[in-house]
């Protein structure tokens, strides 16, 4: 089980079974609201599909192919952070998240997700992230650029979302990009 500790009241950790029903409660309750960017929010209209999830989240995460962990604060799950794609040989995976419609806008996301580069970055020792969004998002994307994450290119038509095809903006941060790990010092760097 991953546990990311971020403040007294805010927690990224693994999904666990008994968290089926306070998963779905949450999706259900911000299913407008998601809909128009996640397609899984369509497959998740009872709690034996977020208990499915669940399952399929933990077997992934034993195989080292991806990780799904709860936004928890105050002990209620009011989102999720993810990796997934993991390609070990170039030690590269893609990044998702989504949090409940009440807490956006509040800056959670925004520590949820350098808490959970640092922990890629510095504990798994990744290389490169990269976020991948439709155009239309434009919460995502500043959720993106705020955590340095640099625009690589635009993929078009290449996403079906909700019976539309829609271009995919790509985001990359490379780990040497990272303010969050500790730099050499320039004298470090000087030719001898």
């Amino acid at each position: 089980m991953v546990s990311i500790l971020i403040d007294d009241e805010l927690l990224l950790r693994s999904f666990e079974p008994e968290d089926a029903q306070e998963l779905f409660h949450t999706i259900d309750a911000s299913r407008a609201h998601l809909r128009p960017w996640l397609p899984w929010v369509d497959m998740s209209t009872k709690p034996e599909h977020t208990l499915e999830f669940i399952h399929r989240a933990k077997a992934q995460q034993h195989q080292q192919e991806a990780m799904a962990l709860g936004i928890v604060l105050n002990r209620r799950i009011i989102g999720g952070i993810g990796m997934h794609n993991h390609d070990h040989t170039l030690k590269k995976a893609q990044l998702g998240y989504w949090i409940a419609k009440e807490h956006e806008g509040k800056g959670i996301m925004q520590k949820c997700l350098s808490a959970f580069i640092d922990f890629l970055f510095n504990k798994l020792g990744l290389n490169k992230l990269e976020i991948h969004f439709i155009v239309a998002n434009k919460r995502s994307a500043l959720v993106a650029e705020k955590a340095g994450f640099k625009v690589e290119g635009i993929i078009r038509q290449s996403y079906l979302m909700n019976g539309a095809y829609h271009d995919i903006v790509i985001t990359g941060l490379l780990k040497n990009e990272w303010p969050g790990l500790p730099r050499k010092k320039a004298e470090e760097f000087r030719p001898t």
